[in-house]
């Protein structure tokens, strides 16, 4: 794979201005006192919770950025339906994070339970594993919720270990998300089930949400969140080539299914203690060792072991190693999803429950988006004759106000969608029939019909 050389001079001099570093700047800071919301099984309206979303504060040092946040996100979470009983709660977490990541030059880091890294939202971000794994000694599932221990405790490393995202789809909201104790997370691209290619899950036809961003494949992708080596995670799409040229494309994982009907190996080929056989009940991808990594020398398309790869970003201008959230080509998520199974830095990250060095606090400059085109503004249904909703197709780092107009230019509503959202309703159903508009702050319209 291509590497992009850089002095390391003009890195760090990038890196620590705080005016355009990333790290610091690219956090969805709450400055509206916006709270979270969330469905129960059987109510499809939302229920307002009191903690605040988003990130509250973004403070830095000439090494380290720490970012204090509820872990909770603007979109609406839950219900989660496989009787999971916690609730997206506030987490009062402070992330300090490195502002000069460096390459980890020695045995890689596995990737660990819990948290591996933040979404700028700040809600966590976790790896494929649920905590579940295979005991060969009593052919049946260990750890987790409803299982027994498994032998040596929640960290012995055991041949067998289950994939989240296959095992616990179930369970995840319209977001792709669900919480642990509280602590809601994503192990995959945060973007709405409904909203890809192929749906895999019905809960958005229910208790509809959105998510962190809307998948674009006519643009890059935005950085949506930091791994704990301090290298950013992007969206799938980026430039073909790692220096920044190119057609947009998807970003592909290097891993693939291997050709097994039993478990009886592991990637590199080694013995190992049986795992269940591959059944409908323990189908392929199951367990995170049915899949292998595969080289794809010259195609830099394709992303390396700890699914990222050097490059070149629009807020990197100079190129850095980057992160990417697989998908494939249905955009359903594509193992391993977000990082790993190793770190590609040096994971320095961690939560901290107070700061202990001087630092200064970055503020954002303003509280709606300063411009959207009114392509990225998705009408549907459109004619409507109940429910209009306005989605943006883009990652929102503001608010975006939206303006239903009718043809004399009479304001019917106004809407916000939240920063860190991508989704706004209009009730329509007592609108006479005709022409009306959509407008946003900057002037964007966007002609609808109602026809009731």
């Amino acid at each position: 794979m291509k590497k992009i050389v850089l002095s390391s001079v003009l890195l760090l001099s990038f890196w620590n201005n705080a005016q355009i570093n990333p790290a610091i700047n690219s956090w969805l800071i709450n400055t509206t006192g916006a709270t979270g919301r969330h469905y129960v099984q059987g109510n499809s309206t939302p229920i307002n919770d009191v903690d605040l979303v988003n990130v509250q504060s973004v403070q830095y040092s000439t090494n380290w950025v720490y970012v204090t946040a509820t872990g909770v996100p603007a979109y609406i979470t839950g219900p989660f339906l496989d009787g999971n009983p916690s609730l997206t709660t506030n987490q009062n977490a402070i992330f300090k994070m490195p502002l000069n990541p460096t390459q980890n030059t020695g045995t890689a880091t596995a990737t660990q339970g819990g948290n591996i890294g933040i979404f700028i939202n700040g809600v966590a971000m976790f790896d494929y594993r649920d905590g579940v794994a295979w005991n060969a000694t009593t052919n049946a599932l260990c750890g987790g919720p409803g299982n027994p221990p498994c032998p040596g405790g929640p960290t012995a490393t055991l041949p067998w270990n289950r994939d989240a995202i296959i095992a616990e789809k179930a369970g995840f909201d319209c977001s792709k998300g669900h919480p642990a104790q509280g602590n809601y997370h994503h192990h995959q691209n945060p973007s709405a089930f409904k909203l890809d290619l192929t749906v895999i899950s019905s809960i958005c036809d229910i208790y509809d949400a959105d998510g962190l961003y809307v998948i674009n494949a006519n643009e890059h992708s935005p950085l949506i969140g930091y791994a704990y080596d301090g290298f950013p995670v992007y969206g799938a799409y980026a430039f073909k080539n790692a220096a920044g040229t190119g057609a947009i494309t998807r970003m592909k994982s290097g891993y693939q299914l291997r050709n097994i009907t039993t478990r009886t190996t592991s990637p590199t080929g080694a013995a190992v203690t049986s795992g269940p056989a591959v059944s409908t009940t323990y189908p392929l991808g199951y367990f995170r060792e049915d899949y292998e990594y595969v080289s794809h020398p010259g195609e830099e398309d394709y992303l390396d072991e700890h699914n990222g790869r050097f490059c070149v970003t629009p807020e990197y201008p100079t190129g850095i190693y980057c992160y990417f959230a697989t998908v494939d080509e249905n955009w359903n998520s594509a193992y391993p999803y977000l990082v790993g199974p190793t770190y590609y830095g040096n994971k320095t990250a961690s939560k901290v429950t107070s700061i202990t060095e001087n630092v200064s606090t970055y503020s954002p400059t303003t509280s709606l988006i300063e411009q959207i085109n009114s392509e990225k503004i998705n009408v549907y249904p459109n004619p409507s004759n109940d429910v209009l909703m306005v989605q943006v197709n883009t990652l929102l780092t503001k608010d975006l106000a939206i303006s239903l107009i009718d043809s004399n230019g009479k304001l019917i509503e106004k809407k916000i969608i939240r920063q860190g959202s991508t989704i706004a309703y209009f009730d329509v159903s007592t609108l006479y029939n005709g022409i009306y508009f959509l407008k946003t702050d900057k002037g964007q319209l966007k002609e609808v019909h109602i026809s009731n």
